[in-house]
């Protein structure tokens, strides 16, 4: 008798959570003035008062953004249409208390900045993060959603998103709140191109270029092969593509003057928005590079302090110096692997990751791990209050950059037929195939199983990932035929600090540790009067000045702090920023050995 009334228990359990849906519905009836009516429809929930609220986080985004305040006239209804009550507990939370099986809330989205962590709704076009545009239940996160758009009919729109599709081209679905809330919907006229690519398993996935842009189909073609190039170089690093749950990847692309510049990586998609006219051009394309290794670098090989992901609050991790890091690094190397960036302009990406890892307070004051836990401040989050930043945070992902071009050249020149491709592939097999989250001790153990050199997997971690020490980039450049150099040897600096002029010259930023400025005692919206007995009102009598001196030399220099007027001595230094160049221009000797390295380090890996 026991197991049949557990076997009915478990039944009627199945059926109960079968029967449990939320249905959104969305209509335009204001675009116009960018607004949006939307209702979601919870039915059969276990619960007697649901919880509604607004995200204040999204994917791909570390800090909290206040996705409430842009949503109004909120109403409840039963079955019937009777208005229920509906209480506001807090600025993102309404709740609907004696909850019978039905409750349908409404409300209007004000939406007007599309990039890829905000909503924009206009004529021309609709452009939906989902936190920044859906309400959701609380409570609820596995119960499968549905939702219908309801489109103008003057419109010839298409609907560009990874939800799943219906037999209705308006209607889509997903298994639950996770995968709704990561899967941002581009509507509009859209040009779409498509190609499929084959994983070593024999299985072909589709890839799906959808365009918003003013541009002929010819033009839009030749981009969408050039971004096919990028995916191909893309699955060589890994050695196959993720299974994407429905058989397509969608890069959703406006590239105009009426979005905000970002890009947004998402399980099966990005959402990119770069504020400009459409053109061939390869400038364009170093977004999509990065995007795409996303599909791969933290939406599978994922970091277990963002999993699963928090949409009430900020989301910390310890690991964005390899989830944003290594990818902005391999954004650019798969451009200029693909062809569509030349070596000397990867020369100059490189040449900033090593000044930001020699050369920015941040990164020599605290680790990666540190500098990823910040992100909660800093991911586009908004303050008005000043910073010390320039003294104390260096952005994970330059920094996270820098770790990785230092690892990829110690694997190239330690160990034989290894490099950081070797090492994402290992991660991706153990982590992010199986879709298990890491930590940085998994990171560590993969690098030394790979390696057969527990020790130098441990001394690598402790020394630039848990630690800040600085790295010898010189000898290992040296292998490709490259030279990494200072190209301001014998200048007089007194740091890179910006000026703005008017009545007075106003410091306009932080003076940074370690610049005469600072050690002058001078900070920012002081202000600078007088240089070597010289009155300056003028950045280009500051340049005129500094030439005139050599680094060592001490100068006098008279500044107003809030209306005092102060006199100090500063002492010149000399710009620390490096370059790295062809050991060819330089007019030295390349070998055939560094034109192999080179070589395999950054042309085509596509088989």
């Amino acid at each position: 008798m026991k197991n049949i009334f557990l076997l009915s228990a478990v039944i009627f359990l199945c059926i109960t959570a079968n029967s449990q849906s939320i249905h959104y519905r969305v209509s335009f009836p204001n675009i116009i003035h960018h607004e949006a009516e939307i209702s979601i429809v919870a039915e059969t929930l276990p619960m007697k008062t649901v919880v509604f609220r607004m995200s204040r986080s999204s994917p791909g985004r570390y800090a909290t953004h206040e996705f409430g305040k842009n949503i109004y006239d909120v109403k409840a209804y039963n079955k019937t249409g009777k208005l229920l009550p509906i209480y506001r507990v807090d600025g993102d939370i309404y709740e609907v208390p004696n909850y019978t099986g039905y409750v349908k809330l409404v409300y209007t989205l004000y939406a007007n900045y599309a990039d890829g962590t905000y909503a924009g709704i206009d004529a021309s076009s609709v452009h939906m993060n989902m936190p920044a545009s859906f309400i959701w239940v609380k409570g609820a996160d596995k119960v499968p959603i549905d939702i219908q758009f309801d489109l103008p009919e003057d419109k010839k729109w298409s609907i560009a998103t990874q939800l799943k599709p219906t037999g209705n081209s308006n209607i889509f679905t997903a298994p639950g709140l996770q995968y709704f809330m990561d899967s941002p919907t581009k509507i509009g006229v859209l040009n779409r191109k498509n190609w499929m690519l084959k994983n070593p398993d024999g299985k072909s996935y589709q890839f799906e270029l959808a365009l918003e842009a003013e541009t002929n189909d010819t033009t839009a073609a030749g981009f969408a092969k050039k971004v096919e190039i990028i995916t191909q170089e893309a699955k060589a690093i890994f050695g196959e593509l993720p299974a994407y749950d429905y058989g397509i990847y969608t890069f959703i692309a406006s590239i105009n003057p009426y979005v905000k510049g970002d890009g947004m990586e998402h399980r099966n998609s990005t959402m990119i928005a770069i504020p400009t006219k459409f053109s061939n051009s390869n400038f364009l394309l170093g977004v999509f590079a990065h995007e795409f290794f996303h599909c791969w670098n933290v939406e599978r090989i994922r970091p277990k302090t963002i999993e699963p992901f928090n949409f009430e609050k900020s989301n910390m991790s310890d690991e964005l110096w390899c989830a944003e890091g290594f990818t902005q690094y391999y954004g650019d190397l798969i451009l200029t692997r693909a062809g569509l960036g030349s070596t000397e302009s990867y020369l100059q990406d490189i040449s900033g990751l090593i000044n930001t890892k020699e050369n920015t307070q941040g990164a020599k004051r605290f680790s990666p791990v540190e500098a990823s836990r910040h992100a909660v401040f800093v991911d586009a989050g908004v303050a008005v209050d000043k910073t010390n930043y320039s003294n104390m945070y260096t952005s994970y992902y330059p920094y996270g950059g820098a770790i990785a071009l230092a690892l990829d050249l110690e694997l190239r020149t330690r160990f034989a037929n290894l490099s950081l491709d070797s090492y994402m592939e290992a991660v991706w097999k153990k982590f992010g195939k199986k879709e298990i989250p890491y930590t940085v001790v998994g990171l560590e153990t993969v690098l030394a199983n790979l390696t057969g050199d527990k020790n130098f997997a441990q001394d690598f971690f402790r020394k630039y990932i848990r630690g800040h020490e600085s790295f010898n980039y010189k000898p290992m450049l040296e292998k490709a035929g490259l030279v990494l150099k200072q190209t301001q040897t014998g200048k007089s600096w007194w740091g890179n600090t910006r000026l703005t002029e008017g009545v007075y010259l106003t410091i306009a930023a932080n003076t940074v540790i370690g610049t005469p400025l600072y050690d002058a005692g001078l900070d920012i919206e002081d202000q600078v009067t007088t240089i070597d007995k010289q009155i300056v009102k003028k950045q280009s009598q500051v340049d005129s000045i500094l030439k005139a001196h050599q680094p060592g030399d001490e100068i006098e220099l008279i500044y107003m702090h809030r209306g005092e007027t102060k006199t100090t001595r500063l002492k010149l230094s000399q710009n620390p920023a490096y370059t790295v160049a062809l050991m060819e221009k330089e007019g030295l000797t390349v070998t055939e050995e560094m034109y192999a390295f080179r070589k395999k380090w950054l042309g085509s890996q596509i088989k």
